[in-house]
């Protein structure tokens, strides 16, 4: 197959577009700088210039290929996303509109985070919660089987880890080293889904081969990490001490970081591993800590 990737510099990206290569793919990648276009053309593949404000320009590239990869994303000005939302949606629906009734996939990038809570584990089936960051891309992308696109949507944990991760995780070592404590909130018994990034892209290309039209996918090898065990770790490599703090204190000592690391988010992939064979192979979240690449 050809595919479009977007985003195919990025920290996913750059394990995704080899991963394609090489299982025989051609690579169409969007580039917005020299950089991303150096990077991309010594990885092997093809580069198509351009940027997400530009929706049809995208959707004219995606239009000469078999099949799309969507992992670019605008994450500058988090966690104010009401913009890079709006221009996510203008893709999906370009591109959409340019794959309607070929039955070519369509795979586009989501998270768990965005599921609706019901006090248990989030599964696959589960619908995203209204209003809430990506959510209403998530179902867009889903919606496209009407319109005879094979579209999937990979739902990624809230830390996809490894070498070069530029996540929420570097950011708590961040919050840890300025604080001088690694903390969490309450008990930390508040839970965390993670992937290696490597894991991450080979379920990509899973889904771009053979995803059902309408699928929803999780990227979660690890279910659920307690978050006190991530503080832990993050104690361990600084060589600081763990510091339970109240709920209240939560946004002051984490700033915007403090919704997430209170969120409580154990997320299966069951239904994916099943469906795809898809099985994670690369180290877990607190592994990989441990061997001190972070810090």
């Amino acid at each position: 197959m050809r595919v479009f990737v977007t985003g195919g510099s990025g920290f996913i990206g750059s394990a995704v577009v080899p991963g394609l290569l090489g299982a025989g793919h051609r690579v169409l990648a969007l580039a917005r700088s020299d950089k991303s276009a150096e990077a991309l053309t010594a990885a092997g593949a093809e580069v198509h210039r351009g940027s997400l404000d530009d929706p049809e320009d995208l959707a004219r590239a995606a239009a000469g290929t078999d099949g799309v990869i969507h992992l670019a994303f605008d994450h500058d000005s988090f966690p104010d996303m009401t913009g890079p939302v709006a221009t996510d949606l203008r893709v999906i629906e370009a591109v959409g509109t340019a794959l309607a009734g070929s039955d070519r996939p369509f795979v586009v990038t989501s998270g768990t985070l965005m599921l609706a809570p019901n006090g248990g584990v989030a599964a696959e089936q589960d619908t995203p919660a209204p209003a809430v960051h990506r959510s209403a891309a998530d179902l867009a992308a889903l919606a496209l089987t009407a319109r005879g696109v094979r579209s999937s949507v990979v739902r990624l944990a809230p830390t996809v880890h490894g070498r070069g991760d530029q996540g929420f995780v570097p950011r708590l070592i961040d919050v840890a080293r300025r604080t001088g404590v690694a903390a969490y909130i309450g008990a930390g018994t508040n839970r965390w889904p993670a992937v290696h990034r490597l894991d991450a892209a080979h379920l990509f290309r899973l889904a771009l081969e053979s995803a059902p039209a309408g699928t929803a996918l999780h990227a979660a090898a690890d279910q659920e990490v307690p978050f006190k065990d991530i503080a832990t770790a993050i104690g361990r490599g600084l060589d600081i001490p763990l510091k339970s703090i109240p709920a209240e204190e939560a946004q002051t000592h984490f700033g915007w970081l403090g919704i997430v690391a209170s969120a409580d988010n154990p997320t299966s992939s069951e239904r994916t591993r099943s469906l795809l064979g898809w099985q994670p192979e690369q180290p877990g979240l607190i592994a990989d800590l441990e061997e001190g690449h972070y810090f």
